[in-house]
């Protein structure tokens, strides 16, 4: 869970402070899982922000009435977003809250069916420990690799940054998530890359394009395709449009298309209309109706 601050989506207002981050995720889970799946929450929040965060949890339909978020002392992961066009921005990020270790996160993990890994910070678990979910897990892993691919600068300005053993985090999860940027960062071939996440063990790489929608590489030998995005009605209204938090949207209502039993161009083409769904609703809050077509009180 972040808390996010928002600077530029219209230059005329002040900046918005909302969860983001994860919220995003969660909301598209909880609009997208089937009926008889629950979302069981392993989350660090920060104590500052954590009775905060927990009423946000509380607000989604498929946990459980005790589901909490895991309290810790450090503070609370918080980002400062700067927007210098509709798909670029500026990200800076402060807080402490402390990476899993696989001695915390086993025990968790076992009774669960499918894990959904979303690298907010990119410090959520180093490698060791997401090859020891790999190894101790037998289950469906989908993982959101995005900030990986950024190093903090000692102010904590993000900025892109290659990712280092791509391939070793690539045997780790069974689908991977990267947007264009990413994929960019890790060679100009787009097949060659698919081909070592491959023979690492991930079956289905998935790109998100913006407002071209999404792409996927799978099988042996790999195809692929690309699923365009829903169009934006009405064009007039496109400056009102927020894209924070539509790839982790995708993300959610991916994988739980996927653990519905989707293929793959469905669950992508679902990913692609909820994330695009997303631009016209700002925040977390009130963003699971919003995705199902409800009107939301925010």
């Amino acid at each position: 869970m972040v808390w996010d601050t928002i600077y530029g989506r219209d230059p005329a207002q002040p900046a918005v402070q909302e969860w983001g981050g994860i919220s995003y995720a969660l909301a598209a889970l909880d609009a997208s899982l089937p009926e008889d799946w629950r979302i069981v929450p392993l989350i660090k929040v920060g104590r500052d922000l954590a009775p905060k965060a927990n009423e946000f949890l509380h607000s989604l339909r498929r946990t459980t009435h005790d589901a909490r978020f895991l309290e810790v002392p450090q503070p609370n992961n918080r980002v400062t977003l700067r927007y210098e066009s509709a798909e670029r921005r500026c990200e800076q990020m402060s807080g402490g809250v402390p990476p899993w270790t696989w001695p915390e996160l086993g025990p968790l993990v076992r009774d669960l069916d499918a894990v959904y890994v979303n690298f907010i910070s990119g410090f959520e678990m180093n490698l060791d420990t997401a090859q020891l979910l790999r190894r101790g897990f037998p289950g469906f892993i989908y993982a959101d690799l995005h900030s990986l691919f950024l190093a903090k600068e000692p102010d904590g300005t993000r900025v892109p940054s290659p990712l280092p053993q791509a391939s070793m985090w690539f045997g780790c999860f069974d689908v991977i998530q990267l947007n264009e940027d990413e994929m960019g960062q890790l060679g100009s071939d787009p097949l060659v890359i698919a081909a070592d996440a491959m023979r690492q063990g991930c079956t289905t790489l998935c790109v998100t394009l913006g407002a071209r929608g999404a792409a996927y590489f799978t099988g042996d030998p790999i195809r692929t395709a690309r699923i365009p995005a829903p169009a934006v009605h009405p064009p007039a209204f496109h400056q009102d449009l927020d894209p924070t938090g539509s790839g982790d949207v995708f993300g959610g209502a991916t994988a739980a298309a996927l653990l519905a039993g989707a293929p793959i161009e469905d669950a992508l083409r679902l990913g692609t209309q909820l994330g695009t769904r997303n631009l016209s609703h700002r925040g977390a809050t009130g963003l699971r109706d919003h995705l199902l077509g409800k009107l939301s009180l925010v």
